[in-house]
């Protein structure tokens, strides 16, 4: 469903081989070369490293805010010639700048200015009541409002804030997305952002005001608030405002548009939102820790599937919470889990959730089971499959350390269903914890196929970005693998044929 012809036979199978050369001598080639690209070109534009936060500091009481700066976006994702606003608090009242850059390639930088905004007069806006349900929403006077140029490409987009004051940084973070006809559509988690969102302490969908892990209902979070540091794994200071985009999904985007792939962005609301717009590509991406969905998210893509559109599951965890969406508060509540009774029972309070059909494994091909955490080798088990065409991988043979934290298991009785890669899961020094993990791939109705890594960490064997920091709970992925650039590319491929 591209404005582009489609590529022959002959072509396909020139960048297959091409693919498997470049695999084994660790260069990655571009995608249909020749053919116009609006990334591609977008990327040949000069980038900058300045995008990164240079100066961060977190109040040690709350454990994850910076309040010296901190703000966020009236929007999560947002059209050309729409507009957006900026709401951003500086304690104590400092003057700031707000440069604002599109993350991608460029050349290895990783971004490119947009636009520089300001300098501005901070003042502290205050903290909100604690609402019904425990949401925190602000509500912050706008510092600024731009309206989306016709020539800002679909993309992620963070703000970096500077205050006057010290020079402490923070950021903010939204999408720019578009309508247009492409090959892909990366999705990506945010609603997983919000729900693991602390701010200001202790008020993510994690927190109900007795236990630092909460698992049931009554918990609602507002995107009206700031980005917290990320709360689980690792020490990520650029997760300061700009929710888990650089842990798990930054170096899948980084590495599509070293590629020049033809892909545009959306946020997990998008899909809730607009299911029409999901079937303008041939695929659809769902990538690192994709775990909130709302029942119309589900149905959505779902749709999406027999309309024709492949879906490339690259996260793990995935489609687990239910949660309800209120447009008007931009606020969600956990209301139920997308998965049998007993699948997620190690969760102390899941339990209370109704576990009700549609089930995330009947979308996926597989879903998070119990243990639900745990690492492993990524490990081969059907070597004929398409999958590992230009591989080299053998049965047995696996990418080390590239499942965790979270993983699909138990995979559904679909027709056709194949497992790609399984084996068992472990806790600290490799000790088996009672998991397998299991990834897999079905056939669609119209020739089209969804695929299921089984992981968080996909994206880590594909590239490391500027600024990319490697998680390590259990044990640790080991960054870029040939193997797992070819196994992407090969679905990629096959999506676009």
């Amino acid at each position: 469903m591209s404005d582009s012809p489609l590529l022959s036979r002959r072509d396909i199978l020139k960048n297959l081989v091409t693919a498997g050369a470049a695999a084994l001598t660790g260069q990655t080639p571009l995608f249909a070369e020749g053919k116009p690209s609006l990334i591609r070109d977008e990327n040949a534009k000069p980038g900058t490293r300045d995008w990164m936060l240079t100066n961060t500091r977190i109040d040690p009481k709350s454990k994850y805010r910076c309040p010296w700066i901190e703000g966020y976006c009236s929007r999560t994702s947002v059209r050309a010639g729409e507009t957006i606003s900026f709401h951003v608090s500086t304690n104590p009242a400092s003057s700031f700048t707000l440069d604002v850059f599109r993350l991608g390639h460029y050349g290895g930088d990783g971004g490119r200015l947009m636009q520089r905004l300001g300098p501005f007069e901070g003042k502290v806006q205050a903290d909100p009541p604690v609402g019904p349900k425990r949401v925190r929403d602000c509500a912050w006077e706008a510092c600024a409002e731009i309206k989306i140029p016709a020539d800002w490409v679909s993309g992620v987009y963070v703000g970096k804030l500077t205050a006057a004051l010290e020079g402490l940084q923070s950021y903010v973070i939204f999408i720019v997305r578009d309508d247009r006809r492409a090959d892909f559509i990366f999705q990506c988690s945010d609603n997983t952002w919000q729900a693991y969102n602390r701010w200001p302490s202790q008020f993510s969908l994690y927190d109900n005001g007795k236990t630092d892990w909460y698992w049931g209902a009554n918990v609602q979070v507002s995107y009206n608030r700031p980005y917290g540091k990320y709360c689980q794994i690792l020490n990520a200071p650029l997760s300061t405002g700009s929710g888990e985009f650089f842990l798990w999904e930054f170096p899948l985007a980084f590495w599509l548009e070293s590629l020049g792939c033809d892909v545009t962005y959306i946020s997990n609301l998008d899909t809730h939102l607009d299911p029409a717009s999901l079937l303008r590509a041939r695929g659809l991406l769902s990538v690192g820790h994709d775990e909130y969905w709302t029942p119309e998210m589900f149905n959505h893509v779902k749709a999406a599937i027999a309309a024709g559109v492949n879906v490339a599951f690259l996260s793990g965890n995935a489609v687990c919470g239910r949660i309800r969406f209120d447009e008007n508060t931009r606020a969600f509540e956990r209301v139920g889990v997308f998965g049998p009774p007993g699948g997620t029972q190690e969760f102390q309070f899941m339990k209370t959730l109704p576990h009700e059909r549609p089930y995330a494994n009947e979308l996926i091909g597989a879903h998070s089971t119990g243990p639900v955490t745990g690492g492993a080798d990524w490990t081969c088990v059907k070597p004929d499959h398409w999958l590992f065409a230009g591989t080299g991988m053998k049965t047995g043979d696996g990418i080390p350390g590239l499942v965790g934290w979270e993983y699909h298991g138990d995979p559904a009785d679909i027709p056709g269903l194949e497992i790609v890669a399984t084996g068992p899961t472990h806790d600290d020094g490799k000790k088996p914890n009672g998991g397998t993990y299991t990834a897999t791939i079905y056939p669609g109705p119209k020739n089209n196929f969804v695929f299921n890594a089984a992981t968080c960490w996909w994206a880590d064997a594909l590239s490391a970005p500027p600024g990319y920091i490697r998680p390590t709970i259990y044990h640790a992925p080991r960054g870029p693998d040939p193997r797992a650039q070819r196994i992407m590319q090969n679905i990629l491929d096959r999506m676009r044929a």
